[in-house]
C-alpha cells in the first residue's frame, strides 16, 4: 500500500539535483525547496505499513533527504472492512510521524477553508524547516471500498449514518448560498459546466476508442526503447585512462593519516597492479570503472549498507583519516571536469533504500545508480519494489531504469542467511527482456558490465550476483589488458584450458559464477584432459547462439551437466536446464546440493561435505 513512498523520495531528490546541475550549485548547497515531495495516504496504511516509518527515517539523512514531505492522510477511519481499534496500537494513525517531530495537523475533511489553511501552512512549514509534516484529513467513505462493495456488511450503524447524512458538496453548496457568497442558479450553473466538461472528455474518449486513434495517449510519459539485443558494445578503455584513474586511487593527501593495513597492502597492491599490467581485483576493477565513466561525464551514484568500505572491507571508497576520522573519496578528485561521485552509506533498510534508488534512476538517467545489499539474501527485504517495480514497470507503464542491483552471493559455509541472493526468484521474474541477471566470474567481466549499462541505447535494470571470497581469490583477478579498448562484457566464456582436439571431450560442464574456480580446481587436481568448463555470465537475456557456437566445438562429449551450489530447487536449474538441452539438443544432467527448504546448510562442515561432493558429483555423473 506504501510501496511507492520512497521511490517518490528519490525521484525528487534526482530533480533537486539536476536543477542544481543547471544552475551550477555545489552539492552541498542543494536548493531542496525546488521541488516538493507530496505523498498520499489511508489512515489505515499509514499506521501499519512499515515503509512509512521507513521514509520518515530518510527524512534527515544525509544521502536521501529532500527538504520535507508533505503527508496528506486521507482518513475514512476505517481500513476496508477494519475498524481504527484493530488497526493500530495508537490513539491517532499519524503516531508513527511522532518518530520525527513532525508537526501533525488533524481537519475536519467538511471544512474546505480549514483544509486550505491547513494545505498553506504545511506548504509555508516545508519551505522554511525543511522537514515533513502530515495533514490528517479526517472524513469517512461513501461508497464502501469500492463501488461494489456492501460496507453495511461489518459497519452496519456507521453506513447508516453516512446514508443519512447529505453529501459534503451538498453542504458546502447550500452554506456558500446561505451566507450570499453564490447564488443558486450561479451553482447550478457551476455545476453543469463541470458535468458538460466530463461528458465531452468521455465523448471523446469513446470516439478515439471506436477509431482506433494510437494517438490518444501521446502526452503519455511512457518511453518506447530499442529492442533488446545481445551485440557487443565496446566499453574497453585507453591504457592512458586506465593508468591515470589508477594513480589517483592510489594517490593519498601527504598529510592524510591512512590505517596502517590500508597502507601497507590495499594501496601498494593498486600500485603494483598499476605498474605491471595486472593483476586487478574485483574492488579495483569496479573503481576503475566508476573512474572512467565519470571521466566520460556520466555521474555515478552507490548506496547501500555499509557501501562505501564494503560489507566485505574490499572497496574502500571513501576513506578515513586513522586519528581525525577526516574522509578523503579518490573518485572525486580524477578532474576538475569530472562528473559527480555519490557514495552514501544507508540506514539499515533494503525496503525504502532500494526504493529511493530506484526512483532516482527514473528521474536521473544519465547517472550510474548502484544499491547494494549488505549480503545477497536481504534483499528479500525488498521484494515488493522488486517484484513491483524494478522487474515489471516497463511492461505496465513504459517506464525504462536501468538500475544496478549488487547482492552478495555464494556458498562460504556461512549458513542460510548468508549465502544466496535468492537467484531463482529473478529467473522467475524474467521475461520480455525485462532484465539483465548475471553471476560474473571475472573482474574484467564486472568492470565491462558496469560500463555497458551507460553506453547502450536501451535501459534495462542490471542484477548482479557479486561475490564474497572471489573478492580475495588470487584466480579471480584479470590482467589490464582485459580493459582496455577493443575489449568487451561476454556474455558466455569459453573454456580457458588448451585442449590439442576438442572432439576429444566426452564433458561439457556448464555453471555460473564462484563455481567455476572450485571445478577448475578440481580438474586440474585429478588431471581431468576431457571435460571442458563453459561459464554462462548472463543467464538472461540467454544468449543461445553463443552458447550453440561455443558448445558445438564439442561435438564428440557424451554428457552435459549443469553445475550449481545452490539446492536443486534453487539456483538457475530449473531455469536453464530447458535452454540448455534445447541448444544442444541432448538431456543435460544436474549436479549439486539436492531439494532442500534452507538455502544452505547450517554447519561449516556440513556444507564443505556438501561441496566437495556436488564438484566431483560434475565429472562423474
Amino acid at each position: 500500500m506504501e510501496a511507492v513512498n520512497s521511490i517518490v523520495e528519490g525521484k525528487v531528490r534526482a530533480r533537486q539535483r539536476i536543477l542544481a546541475e543547471m544552475s551550477n550549485t555545489p552539492a552541498e548547497e542543494t536548493d531542496r525547496s525546488s521541488v516538493l515531495p507530496i505523498l498520499m495516504h489511508g489512515d489505515a496504511a499509514f499506521a501499519g505499513q512499515g515503509s512509512v516509518a521507513e521514509v520518515l527515517n530518510l527524512s534527515q539523512l544525509k544521502g536521501y533527504r529532500t527538504g520535507g514531505t508533505i503527508h496528506l492522510i486521507i482518513n475514512n477511519q476505517i481500513g476496508f472492512t477494519t475498524a481504527p481499534a484493530d488497526a493500530r496500537s495508537s490513539d491517532y494513525a499519524t503516531d508513527v510521524a511522532k518518530m520525527v517531530e513532525a508537526p501533525i495537523l488533524h481537519v475536519n475533511g467538511e471544512e474546505p477553508m480549514e483544509l486550505y489553511w491547513a494545505a498553506l501552512f504545511a506548504l509555508e512549514f516545508r519551505q522554511k524547516f525543511g522537514r515533513d509534516i502530515v495533514i490528517d484529513m479526517y472524513c469517512y467513505r461513501r461508497q464502501g471500498h469500492n463501488e461494489a462493495d456492501q460496507a453495511a456488511f461489518t459497519q452496519p450503524i456507521i453506513a447508516k449514518k453516512i446514508a443519512d447524512r447529505p453529501t459534503f458538496a451538498k453542504i458546502y453548496k447550500e452554506q456558500l448560498v446561505a451566507e450570499g457568497i453564490i447564488s443558486q442558479a450561479e451553482v447550478e450553473s457551476l455545476e453543469q459546466a463541470i458535468w458538460d466538461k466530463l461528458e465531452d472528455g468521455y465523448q471523446r474518449m469513446l470516439k478515439l476508442q471506436e477509431e482506433g486513434d494510437r494517438t490518444a495517449f501521446s502526452g503519455s510519459t511512457g518511453v518506447i526503447q530499442p529492442a533488446y539485443t545481445h551485440a557487443p558494445v565496446a566499453t574497453g578503455v585507453g591504457r592512458d585512462m586506465l593508468k591515470g584513474i589508477g594513480r589517483v586511487l592510489t594517490s593519498i593527501p601527504a598529510s592524510f593519516n591512512l590505517h596502517p593495513t590500508l597502507e601497507k597492502r590495499f594501496i601498494p597492491r593498486r600500485v603494483e597492479a598499476m605498474e605491471n599490467g595486472g593483476p586487478i581485483d574485483w574492488a579495483f576493477a569496479e573503481s576503475l570503472a566508476f573512474g572512467s565513466l565519470l571521466l566520460e561525464g556520466t555521474p555515478v551514484r552507490l548506496s547501500g549498507q555499509d557501501c562505501r568500505r564494503g560489507t566485505f572491507s574490499h572497496r574502500h571508497a571513501v576513506f578515513y583519516d586513522y586519528e581525525t576520522r577526516e574522509r578523503y573519496i579518490p573518485l572525486e578528485h580524477l578532474n576538475p571536469a569530472q562528473a559527480k561521485f555519490c557514495v552514501h552509506n544507508s540506514f539499515l533498510s533494503e525496503f525504502a533504500v532500494l526504493g529511493f534508488d530506484y526512483g532516482y534512476s527514473l528521474s536521473y538517467p544519465s547517472m550510474l545508480t548502484l544499491w547494494e545489499a549488505q549480503f545477497g539474501d536481504f534483499s528479500n527485504g525488498a521484494q515488493v519494489i522488486i517484484d513491483q517495480f524494478i522487474t515489471s514497470a516497463e511492461s505496465k507503464w513504459q517506464t525504462p531504469s536501468d538500475l544496478v542491483m549488487l547482492l552478495p552471493h555464494g556458498y562460504e559455509g556461512m549458513g542460510p542467511e548468508h549465502s544466496s541472493a535468492r537467484l531463482e526468484r529473478f529467473l522467475q521474474l524474467c521475461a520480455e527482456k525485462n532484465m539483465i541477471v548475471g553471476n560474473f566470474t571475472t573482474p574484467a567481466q564486472y568492470f565491462h558490465a558496469l560500463r555497458r549499462q551507460k553506453h547502450r541505447n536501451f535501459r534495462k535494470p542490471l542484477v548482479i550476483m557479486t561475490p564474497k571470497s572471489l573478492l580475495t581469490r588470487p584466480e579471480a583477478v584479470s590482467p589490464e589488458i582485459d580493459f582496455l579498448e577493443g575489449t568487451c562484457f561476454q556474455e558466455i566464456l569459453p573454456d580457458t584450458k588448451s585442449f590439442a582436439n576438442p572432439t576429444d571431450v566426452k564433458r561439457v560442464v556448464f555453471c555460473s559464477g564462484k563455481i567455476f574456480y572450485d571445478l577448475s580446481a578440481y580438474r586440474q587436481e585429478k588431471e581431468i584432459q576431457d571435460a571442458a568448463i563453459i561459464r554462462i555470465e548472463q543467464l538472461y537475456p540467454f544468449h543461445e547462439e553463443m552458447v550453440a557456437a561455443i558448445a558445438s566445438q564439442y561435438s564428440n562429449a557424451e554428457s552435459f551437466i549443469w553445475c550449481q551450489e545452490e539446492p536443486l530447487n534453487m539456483g538457475a536449474w530449473s531455469y536453464i536446464f530447458p535452454r540448455l538441452e534445447r541448444v544442444v539438443g541432448r538431456k543435460v544432467r544436474y549436479a549439486g546440493r539436492g531439494t532442500a527448504s534452507s538455502p544452505a546448510e547450517g554447519s561449516k562442515t556440513m556444507h564443505y561435505r556438501a561441496q566437495k561432493g556436488l564438484i566431483a558429483q560434475a565429472f562423474t555423473v
